[in-house]
Order: structure tokens, then sequence, then C-alpha cells
């Protein structure tokens, strides 16, 4: 090869990396779309003392006041600070003071779910718990303890969580045999293109619970029933027969979290009231979270310090 033949070459090269070429063009996904923006609040547990109805006033100021503001509150229950044990009286002045600041201070429209703390109830009086639940599904305008709707495209699930031990101590974390045939039932029902968003009290799944007290002795961790759902491997079991289960929502722990586990994402959202209005508990602040639904079936959660 003389000099003339590579001069030659190295041009044709140079024109070839010139010309234009055609490239198909692949088509763009179009931007998934919001559907409907929920803001989940959970443990406000109102009383007449400590700034708890200023509080919720903050509260409910600062997610009416977003420049994109939610579609809807969710109120993830524990609603008042205690009803278990108290007086009748004590019970009604807790729950007349939140639906005076909800009313009063409130324009959205608001879906509930049903707390432990809520429940009026004595353990030495047989069917209290029963009467206990029905006065606090009274004064959330609950005609049901569990019910579906859907909202914009997306099934919304509410359970729940709370059900009295048959010893008659106090409470435990799961679906009794009616409400989880209900809710097989329920999901079997859903079209497989709509996307579910399941909402429970009491977590069937965290990762936040092994922080909250002394959870490690020995050589165990526990968990106690109470502070997560005694049937978490039934239920995400059942989860796993419907792919469109995307994300499951709850509160109880005062932490925040979330686990992915099996294609669904459970998140713990904190407490509106902080450590019962004392301030931050542990490393979680006072706070509620924007859940924002997609037509994709995404979900996105994002905790908010108010």
């Amino acid at each position: 090869m003389n000099r003339r033949d590579v001069v030659k070459r190295v041009s044709t090269g140079l024109a070839a990396l010139s010309t234009p070429h055609l490239v198909s063009a692949r088509p763009v996904a179009a931007p998934k779309r919001r559907l409907l923006r929920i803001a989940h609040l959970t443990d406000v547990h109102m009383q007449p003392i400590i700034g708890a109805a200023k509080g919720f006033e903050r509260c409910l100021h600062h997610l009416q006041e977003l420049p994109d503001r939610p579609d809807l509150i969710l109120n993830g229950g524990d609603a008042i600070m205690e009803a278990h044990g108290r007086s009748q009286e004590s019970v009604k002045r807790q729950w007349s003071l939140y639906n005076k600041v909800l009313t009063n201070e409130n324009a959205l429209p608001v879906l509930s779910c049903i707390g432990n703390h809520d429940i009026w109830c004595h353990q030495d009086r047989n069917g209290s718990f029963l009467s206990g639940r029905q006065w606090a599904m009274d004064e959330l305008r609950l005609t049901r303890r569990y019910y579906s709707l859907n909202r914009n495209g997306w099934q919304i699930i509410v359970l729940d969580s709370v059900q009295p031990k048959a010893d008659g101590s106090w409470y435990t974390a799961h679906l009794d045999e009616e409400q989880y045939a209900w809710l097989e039932a329920e999901l079997k029902a859903t079209p497989a293109s709509t996307p579910i968003l399941i909402v429970s009290h009491v977590p069937i799944l965290a990762a936040c619970v092994f922080f909250d007290g002394k959870r490690f002795e020995g050589d165990h961790w526990n968990v106690p029933s109470r502070w997560m759902h005694s049937d978490t491997v039934r239920l995400t079991g059942l989860f796993n027969q419907y792919p469109n289960v995307k994300a499951a929502l709850s509160g109880h722990i005062h932490l925040t979290d979330r686990v992915d586990y099996n294609g669904v994402s459970y998140y713990c959202n904190g407490a509106v009231s902080g450590a019962w209005w004392f301030g931050r508990y542990h490393h979680t602040s006072a706070g509620y979270a924007l859940v924002d639904l997609y037509d994709d079936g995404s979900v996105e959660n994002r905790y908010l310090s108010y």
C-alpha cells in the first residue's frame, strides 16, 4: 500500500462518516399521569391538653396550602388519644374536639379507618369492645368497619386491623374470618387492570417494628401481635395472587419505613402527633404522607413534617 492508497481510503472513510444515516425512530412512552393524591394522616391522638388541637390545625392548614394540594384525606386511625379504659365523658370530649377541628379547619373529603385507641371498652365488661367499636364508627361516619371504593381508577380497600383477644386482654392485630373472606372476594372482583391500594391501621408488614422498644432478647427478635399483623404470611400470600395489589399504607408505630416485598410496597407513615404531642418519636418528626397514585399502577409516598 502506497501513500496515495492510504489518503484515498481515509478520504472514503470520512465521507462515509459524514453521510447522514436513517435511524428508525423509537416510540416515545407517554409520561405517567397522576390519578389521585392522598394526604395520609395517621395517629392524631386528639386530646384536650398539650396543644393537640392546635397541632392538628397546623397539619390541616399545611396540607391544604400546598401548591398542589391533595384530593382527599385518609385518616389512618387513632384519631383520639385514648378510649380504652377511660370514662365515657373523657372519650366524648376527645371525639368532640377531633370532629370540631376537622369540621372547622378542613375542606377536603375524608376517608377513615379504625385504630385501637379509638375503641372504648373495658376488659372486665363482656361485649364492650363491640359497642366501643361501633361508637368509633359513628364518630368517624363509617357504615362499615372495613370497606372498598374506587377513586379515579384506583381501588382503595380499607381494613379493620383491631380485633378483641379471646381472653379479654385488650386486642390483637389481624383480620377476622368474616373480613378475610370479604377481602378475598373483593380482590377477585376487582378487574386485573385496576390497581389496588390497601389501608390498615396496624402494619401488615413493616421494618420499623423492630426498632420500637426492646425487640431483641437472647437469640430472638420478637414483635408483639399488637405491633404488626399476626396474619402477615396469610395476607402477603393472598396479595401474591393479585399483581394489581400495588401498595399498603399503615400507621400505629409512629415511625416511618418502606418495605418492598413480593411486588407490594408497604409504607408505615409516622404520626401527626409525633411522640403523642411531645416532639419527635425516635427519628420521626410529627407529620403526614403525600401519596401519589398513577395510571401505570405506580405509587410515590413522601413524608412531610408540617
